[in-house]
Order: C-alpha cells, then structure tokens, then sequence
C-alpha cells in the first residue's frame, strides 16, 4: 500500500530566528499526500534542513490520511469548504473536463485521484489555508450508500427523490 501513495509539496518557506548571536535559519515544508483512490492527509513539517523537513511532514500526512467519498473520476455534488479567511468551492464535472483549479488545489485534486471537477478559492490566497478548506470541503462529501442508510432509505428512493420536478 505504501508504494502507490503520492506525495505533493505543497510550498517550502525558510523561516528566521532571530537571537544574540544573529539569525537562525529553518525550514518549514507543507505536503499533501494521497493514494490516487480517495485517501488524502496534508501536514506541515518543520527543521533545519529542507529534505528533513519535507521527510517529517510526508511522514505526518500519510499518518493523517483519511476517505473521502468519490464519484468515479469526480466528486458526487457541489460541496464548500472554510478555513481561516478562505473558502473553496467545488464542483462535479463531466468526465473529460480536467482538474480546473488553481495552484494548491490542484496538488490536492492530483493526489485524491480526482481527474475532473471545478473548483474556485475565495479570500484568502495563502497555500496551507487553501489546501485546508479543501480537505474541509472533502471531508463533508458523502456515498449515496451513507445518505441512504442515514434516511432509513434505499440508494433508489433517494436518487429518484431527487429527479421528482416540483409541480
């Protein structure tokens, strides 16, 4: 299992201690990791060396790795996410319409196994933030299976519920 996980970093930021005796530098390694079936983590890694600390938040990912609920190649319906300032919108696409989505979203989408969804970001543009409201919005997606047995339902009550036009 462990070999068919992929990993993307996210951004590497060097960040500056200042003491007595001058500056102290270290790095701080946001990664997103993903199986490509549905699994997805993301962790920040933090050391006085890059490949260290992008080690550390790899490790930390795939340790917070959980399921999200997918439709084939896209996701089952429009879904937002918040974090901090940020908001993300996203939402099921046809099947050959691609990752339309911007930078850290698109790390996120590749990892997951999604290959075709829109998505917008609203707000705040910093990366972790971003990635953030992702997996928060992944989060809230769920099987038709899981709504159904949540209602006390059949998968086919609940799909035919949803085609009924209002007259």
């Amino acid at each position: 299992m462990e070999n068919n996980i992929v990993d993307v970093v996210v951004s590497v930021r060097r960040v500056t201690k200042v003491t007595t005796g001058g500056k102290r530098f270290a790095f701080s390694a946001f990664v997103v990791s993903g199986d490509k079936q549905g699994k997805i983590g993301a962790a920040l890694g933090k050391s006085r060396e890059v490949s260290s600390a992008i080690a550390k938040a790899t490790a930390r990912a795939r340790k917070k790795m959980f399921d999200v609920s997918l439709r084939g190649t896209t996701i089952p319906y429009q879904v937002v996410g918040n974090h901090g300032a940020c908001k993300v919108v996203l939402l099921s696409a046809y099947k050959g319409t691609g990752i339309i989505a911007g930078g850290a979203m698109r790390g996120v989408m590749e990892a997951i196994g999604i290959q075709d969804v829109l998505a917008k970001s609203f707000g705040s543009s910093n990366q972790q933030n971003v990635v953030k409201a992702t997996l928060n919005a992944l989060a809230k997606l769920r099987s038709a299976s899981h709504l159904a047995k949540l209602r006390g339902k059949t998968v086919q009550e609940i799909i035919r519920g949803s085609h009924v036009s209002a007259q």
